[in-house]
């Protein structure tokens, strides 16, 4: 945004302090009226014909600027991702219990990464790794649902699961 004598243009269309509309007049003629109040001559519409001008004060707008970006900052919900593993050959009530910590982090808003790891041989069983990540995932259904299918990478299983909008507290 250019301000006072950054303003290259001769004619400027001028509005006050208050935002009232002066006129148009020479660009010199509006910043010896800004430098009369003490404020500054900003350049709000380059695109106009003829462009726009405000008689402001330069450093209060910027801070009020400045003041509501932070507060839209601090209203915004961070969303993690939290990683939940398994192996395949896993019993049922650590299932459980792996099904537990994930809703647990469903419920407060975060997705959940699902890890099914396969060591060794259990690689040439792919489809017991999808049967247990189905039964998983048909667990967590009450709190969050898989953004995509689940798919390989390398000795890996891996789901994302979302949380539902309405069971976040």
């Amino acid at each position: 945004m250019l301000i006072n004598n950054q303003i290259v243009t001769e004619e400027v269309r001028v509005q006050g302090a208050e935002g009232e509309v002066l006129g148009i007049m020479k660009r010199t003629e509006a910043q010896d009226m800004a430098d009369a109040k003490n404020l500054d001559l900003v350049l709000i519409a380059p695109q106009g014909n003829p462009p726009v001008c405000r008689i402001m004060d330069y450093g209060k707008y910027r801070f009020e600027i400045s003041k509501r970006e932070k507060e839209l900052r601090k209203n915004q919900k961070h969303v993690e991702l939290k990683e939940v593993r398994m192996s395949l050959n896993i019993d049922t009530n650590d299932l459980n219990t792996k099904v537990g910590h994930a809703t647990k982090f469903l419920k407060a808003g975060d997705k959940v990464k699902v890890t099914i790891r396969f060591k060794g041989r259990e690689m040439t069983h792919p489809k017991l790794g999808e049967q247990l990540m189905k039964r998983f995932v048909e667990a967590c259904a009450e709190f969050g649902a898989a953004e995509k299918p689940s798919k390989f990478e390398g000795r890996n299983l891996n789901v994302i699961l979302a949380p539902k909008k309405d069971t976040q507290k």
